[in-house]
Parts: C-alpha cells; sequence; structure tokens
C-alpha cells in the first residue's frame, strides 16, 4: 500500500511539474490546527494531517508570502504552481501547532485575526460546539431560544447537533446570535478559555516572520451590518493589531467571506478606504492576473489523502 501511495504521488508530481503556463495563484485557507482529531470539529485538521500536508507544499509548490504572490501576479511574474497559506480568526493552535510545522518546512503563512476574542474570548460558534460537548444529559432544551428540544446522547449526536444549531443562527443578528449561543452555553460550566491566542502568542507569530491580517474585532456577517457598526469593526480591528505588533496590516479577509451573501459590493470598497492592499474572500477558485485584488478567491483542502490532496490542486489549477 506504502509503495502505491509513492507511486501515485510520483505520478501527481510528474503532472504538478508541467503546470506552469497558467500563472494561477492557490491561496489555501485554514483554521485550526488541533492536536489530534476531534469529532466535535470534523472538518478540521490535526498536526499529523497538516505536517504531510506543508511536506507537499514545500516538495511540489511554491509558497510565497502573500505580499510577494501579489505583487508578482500583478506585474506577470507568478512562478509556476505558486501557492499563499492563510487562517482565520486567530485560534492558539496556529502558534502552538501550526507554526512549528510551518518553520520546520521553512513556509510563511498569513494569519486574519479578529481581535475582540484574543486572551481568553471565544468565538459565539466555539460556544455552542464546547457547550454542547460538555453536555451531560441526553437532551438539551432550547425552546426558549426558539430551537426546540435536541437529542444529545451520543458523540455523532452531539456533533451533528452543534452544526445544526450554528448553521441556524449563522446569519442572525450578532446581538441575537450570540444571545443564542450564551443561552446555549449556559447550559454548562467551566467551557475552555484557552481557544484564542494571547497577545503575546500573536507578537510572537508576528515576530516569527508571519504575515497577519484583519478580520475584524468580533467577526460579525458585514451584510447586516450599517455603515458606522462596520466602520469600528474595521478601523478599531486595524488599528489594535497595529498598535499591538507596530507594523502596517495590510491585508484582509472577510468574516465568513461568501459575496453577496456575507458581504455586498459596498462593503468592499469600505474595507478599500481603511487603507488594505488586498482582501481575501472564501470563494472557491484560485487567483490570475485578472482576479479582483479585493476579492481574491480561497479553498479549504479539506481532503485526507496525499494523492486525493494532489489531485484537487492539480485540477483547480487545469
Amino acid at each position: 500500500m506504502q509503495s502505491l501511495i509513492l507511486n501515485g504521488l510520483k505520478y501527481i508530481a510528474t503532472l504538478a511539474s508541467g503546470l506552469g503556463k497558467n500563472k494561477k495563484l492557490f491561496i489555501l485557507i485554514y483554521h485550526r490546527v488541533l492536536d489530534e482529531p476531534d469529532y466535535m470539529r470534523p472538518g478540521e485538521i490535526d498536526r499529523r494531517t497538516f505536517t504531510w500536508q506543508m511536506d507537499l507544499m514545500a516538495k511540489y509548490f511554491n509558497v510565497l508570502p502573500l505580499a510577494e504572490a501579489l505583487e508578482k501576479i500583478q506585474n506577470n511574474e507568478l512562478p509556476a504552481r505558486a501557492v499563499c497559506i492563510t487562517f482565520d480568526d486567530g485560534y492558539a493552535d496556529n502558534y502552538q501547532n501550526a507554526l512549528p510545522i510551518l518553520n520546520a518546512f521553512n513556509l510563511n503563512a498569513t494569519f486574519f485575526i479578529a481581535n475582540g476574542f484574543l486572551n481568553g474570548g471565544m468565538m459565539w460558534n466555539d460556544k455552542v460546539i464546547e457547550a454542547v460537548r460538555a453536555i451531560s444529559s441526553e437532551k438539551i432544551d432550547l425552546s426558549e431560544v426558539g430551537l426546540g428540544v435536541y437529542d444529545v446522547s451520543s458523540r455523532d449526536l452531539k456533533s451533528k447537533v452543534a452544526q445544526e444549531i450554528i448553521n441556524k443562527i449563522k446569519h442572525q443578528d450578532s446581538s441575537d446570535r450570540l444571545e443564542i449561543a450564551d443561552f446555549v452555553a449556559s447550559k454548562v460550566k467551566n467551557l475552555p478559555s484557552d481557544l484564542m491566542m494571547t497577545d503575546e502568542q500573536l507578537i510572537q507569530l508576528h515576530n516569527a516572520g508571519m504575515e497577519i491580517g484583519g478580520h475584524t474585532v468580533n467577526h460579525p456577517i458585514m451584510a447586516k451590518l450599517k455603515t458606522k457598526a462596520l466602520s469600528f469593526e474595521l478601523k478599531n480591528n486595524k488599528l489594535v493589531l497595529e498598535q499591538l505588533l507596530g507594523t502596517t496590516i495590510r491585508f484582509f479577509a472577510y468574516p465568513n467571506g461568501k459575496p453577496e451573501i456575507d458581504y455586498k459590493q459596498k462593503h468592499v470598497a469600505q474595507v478599500k478606504s481603511e487603507g488594505y492592499q488586498a482582501a481575501l474572500s472564501t470563494q472557491w477558485g484560485v487567483s490570475d492576473k485578472n482576479s479582483d485584488l479585493f476579492q481574491l478567491p480561497r479553498f479549504t483542502p479539506w481532503d485526507q489523502s496525499p494523492i486525493k490532496f494532489m489531485q484537487r490542486m492539480i485540477l483547480l489549477y487545469l
């Protein structure tokens, strides 16, 4: 089996070596690098998976800092198989797990930070996930907030219920969404307080040569905000990060990031007005010299085997 995998990778690598004429840029998006697989977070990768993915990146692709990649794409100087690596939100395991692996392969990444959750904060979706995980009873009654009663008697059910709750409230107004998340969290005690980075961890991440980008203060759905509220989110996020790190925050990632769903065209102009050089969405795809620098597409490499991972990269490039 191991020889089959190696032969398959060699064949795919041969195909990848011929991908040089199209001058496309892959931008990978991650959120977390867990210690080990987590039944409550099936969409997140762990250290083992991230290690073999970065090994493939280092061997078969040209991983560039985001600023360099965008400069080269505008000057039509992008190398073959160009890749940028990005992380959203500001989880502590970005520093604890992702950074050592990136350093081991001499790779650079950009980390987009929602600063309102640094130093012990918790995003609303994490409150839901961790509260449902910690529930000791077989049911959770959320009728008071209009969500009904859920069976949480097994790990599989807990995972499904948490995602169902998240999907139901994701696009509600920020205050309503947080109120429901807090209600779910009130069902248990002692939720974790170390999911997100501290100021010091973020400073060390920056000092290690990683780019830090903006991601708003509180990770709202921008399409739901009025101009004044969004201005606060953008200005204060950029200002706080710049003061903390003593550098210019050059790039921005839209929270959730789906065009016309999570942000509108008018919000692109508002991001530009804050002095950013480029902004990234979560629209699926790859970039080229014709791409909008303020709506660059990204994709999540979710494949669980090296061969499928490489196949997807090649198919996206064609």
